[in-house]
């Protein structure tokens, strides 16, 4: 194994024949002697296959701390290149290999050629949009330009629904393709059918044996389906369903015969990658070359509707997952939040710059007014979920009488991120309540949902792991939150620990320098299945610690040798953290966070961003 580099330590081996605990987790010696941090977390090293770890380093020569991480990531030694720059045309498969997706290519081919009406019906979340706006652009390119229908999210809720298909295939929708939806809607479906429509569902939610009567269900989570790329969002699935209607056009000559280019599958990458973070899946393998490439056709900003939201965010820097994350994507979700589902869309769908300048600062608009809204729901929720009880309970439920229905899932994405545990948010009116729910790894919250579902206690429900919706009537309310409290509890030992923060490295203040930063920057990009690397810095002083605006705390940590690394912890003033890191004495403490660039102001400046802090164990 490759020496890590002056003041970086591994982790200690993960002692996989340890016992479990009664949480399901082994009992290994905590990281660094940190059993209980200063906002209570557990302190662990990243399991890790050592013996890949060392091949990696030996074959790779990258330093050990960064094999480590990759091994803990289930990256094998074969597998570190196409890791570190995940190249599209190497792991792109043949979209042949989905069940269903060459009887889909069919039926939009005799469409297409036929001139028959095409309708989308889309999600009102990212994933959908995205996927609409890379089917709309492929057929406009064609000269066809097709009308999306999405459903508005407080009206209809999730997914096709009797009625609107009926009417779509009743207003003259010869072929109706879903996105991002679909796999659960029998009925709808099969109303579609009746009124002379057919429908091709391309989705990755959980599905049950029977499927919809649609001509094809092209889905990777259907259970007859083999395929490995269960993770992918919807927009994944649809650039394959275009990959494979590109392909066919091509060997039909469509193109020469019909005097047009091909469309540039290629520059949609850029909308592919921001439904799949936004949509939270797992950036390995497939997922993971999607965001590297998209991202670098982001730096382009050829599409109107993803550059004029940009804008409007007034950000600049680097460009990361994180932008779509935390700049674009929760403003593409807010038109359909607050009433306006069309709108992200239409927005990254159109070429027409002045209309997309148009559609973003509408999205801004209601994105601010959706903060509003959120935090009056939040302190509600916050309350129901917790009221009357002595401990947190497995899972967060609450309930209340006309809460925006628009933020429940947001607010139960910060229920779960503030308790780490899964939570459901669901807004009752005339006795009817409807819901979103997010997870935590180890609880398939969606398989719940279903098995809900499948004993009465839902009147609709759907989802995948990590999230889910539904909805529920007043009265099997109580049975519900008990059947959800009494089977999440039950599995909690199956999943990772709530307050067990993992560790991939130890380092001195002296190791934290710019080439360390940029060994980590090479495992980008970061999301969920490939966290950023998260190191402790042993031992420093806390030194000038300062209050930034009125919500952040900015420190020096400084070693033994005076080595200095700066530092931040956001939003933390009122905190224990921050409590931590502002009224220290002498004492050192453990600091954790990952390393970064601080590129403020075109400064290139290394600094830590800081998530917990632990006494040094005497």
């Amino acid at each position: 194994m490759s020496d890590p580099a002056p003041g970086m330590q591994t982790p200690e081996p993960s002692h996989d024949q340890a016992p479990l605990s009664s949480a399901g987790f082994r009992a290994i010696d905590a990281f660094l002697g940190v059993t209980q941090s200063v906002t209570g977390n557990r302190w662990v090293a990243r399991q890790a296959d050592e013996d890949t770890a060392s091949e990696i380093a030996a074959l790779s020569g990258l330093p050990a701390p960064v094999a480590r991480a990759l091994a803990s990531r289930n990256v094998q030694p074969d597998g570190v290149q196409h890791f570190l720059e995940p190249k599209l045309r190497d792991i792109l498969p043949d979209p042949s290999h989905l069940l269903d997706m060459d009887t889909a290519i069919e039926r939009t081919l005799a469409a297409l050629l036929t001139d028959e009406t095409i309708v989308l019906f889309a999600d009102f979340d990212v994933d959908g949009a995205t996927s609409s706006a890379q089917v709309r652009r492929f057929f406009r390119t064609l000269g066809k330009e097709v009308r999306c229908y999405i459903p508005d999210r407080h009206k209809e809720g999730y997914g096709p629904k009797v009625e609107s298909m009926r009417r779509l295939a009743e207003e003259g929708a010869d072929l109706i393709i879903t996105l991002d939806c679909g796999t659960m809607a029998h009925d709808a479906i099969a109303a579609a059918r009746d009124a002379g429509a057919d429908v091709i569902v391309l989705d990755h939610h959980m599905a049950i044996e029977e499927l919809p009567p649609a001509v094809a269900v092209v889905n990777p989570n259907r259970l007859d389906d083999p395929s490995e790329h269960g993770a992918m969002a919807a927009c994944g699935l649809t650039f394959l369903y275009l990959v494979a209607l590109n392909r066919a056009l091509r060997e039909m000559n469509y193109y020469e015969d019909e005097g047009i280019t091909a469309p540039d599958l290629m520059g949609m990458l850029d909308v592919v990658a921001m439904g799949t973070v936004c949509d939270v899946v797992p950036l390995l393998g497939l997922n993971r070359a999607y965001v590297s490439q998209g991202l670098r056709i982001l730096e382009r900003w050829n599409n109107p509707g993803m550059k004029a939201l940009r804008e409007i965010t007034g950000r600049n820097g680097v460009l990361t997952p994180e932008v779509f994350g935390f700049d674009l994507g929760p403003r593409i979700n807010a038109g359909s939040r607050m009433g306006e589902s069309w709108i992200g869309s239409d927005l990254l769908s159109t070429d027409d710059p002045e209309v997309a300048k148009e559609l973003a600062q509408r999205l801004d608009d209601l994105n601010i007014e959706r903060r509003a809204v959120e935090a009056d729901v939040m302190k509600e929720a916050k309350k129901a979920a917790l009221e009357n009880r002595a401990v947190v309970p497995p899972i967060l439920i609450a309930g209340g009488e006309g809460w925006h229905p628009g933020v429940i899932g947001v607010v139960a994405g910060r229920l779960k991120g503030n308790h780490r545990r899964p939570a459901i948010v669901v807004s009752f009116e005339d006795g009817m309540g409807k819901g979103s729910g997010r997870s935590i790894p180890g609880i398939n919250l969606g398989a719940l949902i279903l098995e809900a579902k499948d004993k009465g206690l839902l009147i609709e429900g759907g989802g995948h792991a990590m999230a889910a919706g539904l909805a529920v009537s007043e009265a099997k309310w109580p049975e519900f939150v008990a059947f959800m409290e009494a089977e999440v509890g039950a599995r909690l030992g199956q999943a990772p620990d709530p307050d067990v923060m993992e560790f991939d490295v130890a380092m001195a203040p002296a190791a934290v320098t710019f080439e360390t930063v940029q060994v980590f920057k090479g495992m980008e990009p970061f999301g969920q299945g490939n966290p950023r690397p998260r190191v402790a810095i042993t031992r420093p002083r806390v030194a000038n610690a300062t209050i930034v605006g009125d919500k952040h705390v900015a420190v020096q940590l400084e070693g033994s040798d005076g080595a200095r690394v700066r530092a931040i912890a956001f939003r933390a003033v009122e905190t224990p953290l921050g409590h931590a890191l502002l009224h220290r004495s002498d004492r050192p403490l453990h600091v954790a966070g990952n390393l970064a660039l601080d590129e403020y102001r075109g400064g290139r400046n290394v600094q830590m961003i800081i998530e917990d802090a632990a006494e040094v164990a005497s």
